[in-house]
């Protein structure tokens, strides 16, 4: 770990292909937007000698954020993979978004990484959404570290930043979440701030320089050592209290010096393991500096404390037809069960899955079989086929650098998998299996969006499909009742994303639209009518009355069409024509143009000739009486209502409950969980919660999610039905 006492700077080169997996270390970098995550990766690769001191690869290009949207917006708007190679492992960066509005892409991240690397600003503190990520990783024991980043800050204070972080993230064991190294100040400047040139080592107690653009290690002076004494009997406390040893406790406070390397092999246990979480200091390198201040330290602890793929228990893995499979973890020899974690478009190369092999070992140009989710509420085409892998790689920019081959436990880019999707499984043909998905949050912002021309429209479909193939946390609708093309995105910036990416790499220009709810229309009161289509032009005529009677019906009944007829004043075989042309006319609407529901239309009386008669002439009667009854009837006009259910923390708990009341929504009961949590229920008008996504994010800073589901339609108020019904006319 960066605190051994014969530290050495790593290996610098490319990394290539892993001969086995316990070479392998794969890491997600997680943390808040603007927290530092890409400067550090950069940072990590530059160390590892993977890039020039510009931080950049030989094409000129950053390793990560090279793409030309995120170049824009200046932030990370999707998963990048940056392998390094490092003291004779491979290790396999994930640098992830900190935007809420794409943890689609920090979720494929922490599927694909066996530990989590979660950077906190010095300057900015903790937010909600990371502590929310932490207990998702804690949830499943995915063994973490923490990096201090930003320490330039005049603000920055590292021994605040680690006290916060006890508090954030070690609720269950303040004394799990411990700092391995203190910062050294060099000279105040004229601001008064002093930067940070070096760490010390808690356990070993060496200096590490970084002052000169190296790292160089070096006796503590005098008077340093009195300064780290409490955190280090800290350290090692903690680090004893984590020990598989039950011994150690007792000799530490026996007083017996504890060995410094079985200091170090426990604490590397604890890591991997997920019981102990070290604090450590990161900033970049100086203009012309080949490390950065820690870096050396944070490699040493990836390779060193991280645990192997071998450690990690695959996902649960069944035959197509359900059935449990049994895979051995991370053997290169065994089945061939491997994920996709991240699927993009490339102009030259096309379709470019980022897979993770759980088993087995994938080769360039090999059939394999491709299982899909059937995630067809989302706009998905479920698909289960065979295809042939093309070449594979490991990405570094914009460059893609071939593999010979991807053992269980590494990650590689395979291009032209033409049908795989984001979260399919890759198995062998002639045994294929499929991998439990992991869980993707529900898109709950709608976009309504039109084709900007004809020759846009003829390309919207083709676009479309390849966006959401690419992103799982996208569904793509096409509303039958309100005939809008509606795309869900997580937020704002996913659907300025989803926009861009239609534009830039599809050539599909679209124009946004107001989002429409499906609205619907009812009787409030019993109401009869009469249909008289009687018409003679010469030639065959037409002749069909009939009369009806309407009347509302509970909420979900429908439409029922009742025959009372007596004496056959409407011949048998023109009562279905009637029927045909009432729920003709309810679908097109009896006031405002939507769909007539929850009403039972009884056919009483009517005549017909024996000639004129027709089908036509009888549906366009049962239409006529249809209108006229709604004419002298009160119609109500019917909204969408949503079941949504709100877990916010508890102290956000009354302005949601506000918020929603004015909405027009009802709480209809709140209930405590854990973690200071309260999940509140409501009904809430569709109408009014169109933005909620992201108005609750501002509301709760990120720290509230939500989930909705349709419950029923209801009477608008009035007021709000009159200004609908003005619209309608309106537009018409």
């Amino acid at each position: 770990m960066g605190d051994k006492a014969n530290a050495h700077p790593g290996a610098a080169g490319r990394a290539t292909a892993a001969d086995h997996p316990a070479s392998v270390r794969n890491v997600v970098l997680v943390g808040h937007s603007g927290s530092g995550k890409t400067t550090l990766v950069e940072a990590l690769a530059l160390t590892a000698g993977a890039v020039n001191r510009a931080g950049r690869v030989e094409d000129g290009t950053a390793v990560s954020d090279y793409d030309e949207i995120e170049h824009r917006q200046q932030r990370s708007v999707q998963l990048s993979l940056v392998p390094v190679s490092w003291d004779g492992y491979k290790i396999n960066i994930l640098d992830t978004p900190g935007y809420a509005d794409f943890v689609g892409e920090l979720r494929a991240g922490l599927r694909a990484a066996d530990a989590a690397l979660f950077v906190v600003s010095a300057s900015d503190g903790v937010d909600g959404s990371t502590r929310m990520v932490w207990e998702e990783c804690a949830a499943v024991g995915m063994p973490r570290a923490i990096v201090v980043t930003h320490l330039e800050s005049a603000r920055a204070d590292f021994d605040t930043m680690t006290r916060i972080c006890a508090e954030a993230f070690g609720a269950d064991d303040p004394d799990a979440v411990l700092p391995l190294y203190l910062p050294l100040h060099g000279e105040p400047g004229p601001d008064g701030h002093a930067p940070v040139t070096g760490l010390i080592g808690l356990l070993s107690q060496r200096l590490f320089d970084y002052s000169s653009g190296e790292r160089e290690e070096a006796e503590p002076v005098d008077g340093q050592l009195p300064l780290i004494a409490r955190a280090r009997n800290r350290l090692i406390e903690g680090i004893i209290a984590e020990s598989e040893d039950e011994t150690l406790m007792d000799r530490y406070l026996g007083g017996e010096e504890i060995d410094f390397k079985t200091l170090v092999q426990d604490l590397e246990r604890a890591v991997a393991r997920g019981a102990f979480f070290p604090v450590l200091a990161a900033a970049p390198a100086a203009d012309g500096a080949r490390q950065g201040l820690g870096t050396v330290e944070l490699l040493e602890l990836v390779t060193g404390g991280f645990p192997t793929p071998l450690e990690r228990a695959a996902p649960a893995v069944t035959t197509p037809d359900g059935a449990a499979r049994e895979v051995r973890a991370c053997d290169p020899d065994g089945p061939l069960v491997a994920e996709v974690v991240k699927t993009a478009s490339d102009p030259y190369v096309g379709r470019v899955s980022l897979v993770r092999v759980f088993s087995g070992t994938l080769r360039p140009d090999e059939t394999v079989h491709v299982s899909g989710h059937g995630l067809t509420d989302r706009g998905h085409e479920d698909h289960d086929v065979d295809e042939r892998v093309g070449a594979l790689s490991a990405p570094f920019g914009k460059q893609q650098r071939a593999l010979t081959h991807c053992i269980a436990g590494d990650l590689a880019c395979v291009a032209k998998l033409n049908r795989a999707e984001t979260g399919d499984t890759l198995s062998a043909k002639d045994d294929p299996l499929l991998m439990e998905p992991w869980q993707m949050p529900d898109p709950l912002l709608p976009l309504a969006i039109e084709a900007h021309s004809k020759a846009d429209e003829d390309k919207l479909s083709q676009g479309l499909g390849r966006l959401v193939a690419e992103d799982p946390t996208m569904r793509l609708e096409q509303n039958q009742h309100t005939h809008q093309v509606v795309l869900w995105c997580l937020g704002e910036a996913h659907a300025d994303v989803a926009l861009e990416r239609l534009r830039s790499r599809y050539g599909v220009q679209v124009d946004v639209v107001p989002h429409q709810v499906s609205l619907r229309e009812t009787f409030a009161a019993r109401s009869a009518g009469r249909g008289r289509h009687v018409k003679q032009s010469g030639g065959h005529g037409q002749y069909a009355i009939c009369e009806i009677e309407v009347e509302p019906l509970p909420n979900g009944s429908g439409i029922e069409f009742v025959d009372k007829v007596v004496g056959g004043a409407v011949p048998r075989q023109f009562i279905p024509s009637v029927e045909k042309g009432v729920r003709a006319q309810a679908a097109r609407g009896v006031a405002a143009g939507h769909p007539l529901i929850d009403v039972r239309i009884t056919l009483l009386d009517g005549k017909a000739h024996s000639v004129d008669s027709s089908d036509a002439a009888f549906q366009t009667a049962g239409a006529l009486a249809l209108r006229e009854a709604a004419a002298e009837a009160r119609i109500h006009l019917l909204e969408p209502v949503a079941e949504v259910t709100v877990m916010v923390g508890d102290d956000y708990v009354g302005a949601v409950m506000s918020d929603l009341s004015g909405r027009r929504g009802r709480v209809v009961g709140t209930e405590q969980t854990s973690g200071g949590r309260t999940l509140v229920r409501a009904e809430v008008p569709e109408m009014e919660i169109g933005r909620y996504a992201v108005d609750l994010r501002s509301l709760s800073h990120g720290t509230a999610r939500f989930q909705r589901s349709y419950a029923r339609h209801e009477p608008m108020p009035p007021q709000i039905a009159e200004r609908m019904r003005e619209r309608t006319r309106e537009a018409l």
